[in-house]
């Protein structure tokens, strides 16, 4: 059987061909808004980020920076002892 025979056959035993052209015009419609409106929807969900995990101010960032530093400057004192402490 052909497959035009089978998708133009009795409507009660062939392929429910509406329907499927239905969902098939359906679908290529919402990926054509969700592309038209990409962007949008790209800036709402990094607002709702924002909302969920707020950025830190410059003060926690340079706090973060120095604490970093110290602990770099800790380490590589630390560092030296050792060093030097393997060499006796």
């Amino acid at each position: 059987m052909s497959f035009a025979a089978t998708l133009f056959q009795d409507p009660m035993t062939g392929v429910p061909f509406m329907q499927l052209f239905i969902s098939m015009v359906q679908l290529t419609l919402l990926g054509g808004v969700l592309m038209f409106f990409r962007p949008l929807l790209i800036g709402i969900a990094r607002a709702l980020v924002l909302v969920v995990r707020p950025r830190p101010t410059k003060d926690e960032l340079a706090a973060r920076r120095k604490l970093r530093l110290a602990q770099q400057a800790a380490a590589a004192v630390t560092g030296s002892t050792e060093v030097r402490a393997l060499r006796s």
